[in-house]
């Protein structure tokens, strides 16, 4: 059986860095500690850390122990918090997971309502492959995971997928790009630099089917997993790069870029996944509510007009 108090002292050495600087931290001797870890890895049969010079390093099995580790006793801080808290001072934990494909302009968005709830919420996100956080919804560690695309068929966890909306794509690129290329919409994007998401984004097969249909061929120069970098690299002029419809207008003014076109013949669709097939958490409800009632109102956006002969009102269905 696992010794959680042993355990505790592998996770205080392997964030130290060093069984005297976690000996200060225990207030305990670092003979104890040393003892106690040397039953731990006596327990399991294998080794947690190993010397290297006077300094100890993690194995590659304590490098595998270690997130463990540090998510138990992170919920016991959040335990002991819940439980020393006095009754007009309670939160409700909401616990979102977020696929790492899914835009964090959109995901603040979708959140946001929840925090504007009349009982105070702690909101905890954590962003991962799709995969591991349905894991973590499966045994409770999550209560909702948003994602770009519904429920997989093929895992054999239980979850309900609620769509919360979807929306059109919209084209965006700096300045001097536009100037480059032009701006009718579509055409211009023929040869012109495109970065797009990664593989395993559903909005990517979608783009590029789009483009196939209209025979353009783009360049592309980058493909990129999280849109927050691929944006940073389009506002630097790398090249022309896509956002969902619904923030076009705060992408523009965040990364300083313009707004070449938009099409809703790509739709980028996103999902609110959790264990309950009707959901009671009030956290959840005030997601799927604003989501459905502000977010995607299926209103298009746009974008003011500039002096790029009128590239912002350029759109094609």
């Amino acid at each position: 059986m696992l010794n959680y108090r042993q355990l505790h002292y592998f996770w205080v050495v392997a964030r130290t860095g060093s069984i005297v600087r976690a000996s200060e931290q225990l207030n305990l001797t670092p003979q104890t500690i040393s003892g106690q870890i040397t039953l731990l890895e006596q327990t399991f049969g294998t080794e947690l850390f190993r010397r290297a010079g006077r300094q100890l390093e993690l194995t590659e099995m304590g490098r595998q122990a270690l997130p463990y580790a540090e998510q138990m006793f992170q919920l016991g801080d959040e335990l002991e918090a819940m439980l020393r808290a006095q009754p007009d001072t309670q939160q409700i934990a909401l616990r979102v997971g977020v696929a790492d494909v899914v835009p964090k302009s959109i995901v603040y968005r979708l959140v946001a309502p929840s925090m504007e709830l009349p009982t105070p919420v702690r909101i905890t996100c954590r962003e991962d492959k799709l995969e591991r956080l349905l894991a973590d919804l499966a045994i409770q560690r999550l209560d909702l995971v948003i994602s770009d695309s519904p429920m997989p068929p093929h895992l054999d966890i239980k979850g309900y997928s609620q769509k919360l909306g979807e929306c059109g794509i919209s084209f965006f690129a700096t300045r001097a790009l536009i100037q480059q290329h032009g701006s009718d919409f579509p055409q211009c994007l023929q040869g012109a630099p495109l970065l797009i998401p990664g593989p395993e984004t559903v909005v990517r097969s979608r783009l590029l089917r789009w483009f196939g249909d209209l025979q353009i061929h783009p360049r592309i120069v980058g493909e990129f997993d999280d849109s927050a970098l691929m944006q940073a690299f389009g506002q630097s002029g790398s090249g022309v790069f896509i956002a969902p419809s619904v923030i076009a207008e705060e992408v523009c003014k965040q990364y300083n870029v313009h707004l070449i076109g938009q099409t809703d013949a790509v739709a980028e669709s996103f999902y609110a996944i959790s264990v309950e097939r009707k959901v009671s958490h009030p956290g959840i409800l005030a997601i799927t509510e604003g989501a459905r009632r502000e977010l995607f109102t299926g209103q298009a956006i746009d974008h003011p007009a500039t002096d790029i002969r009128d590239q912002g009102r350029s759109h094609t269905r």
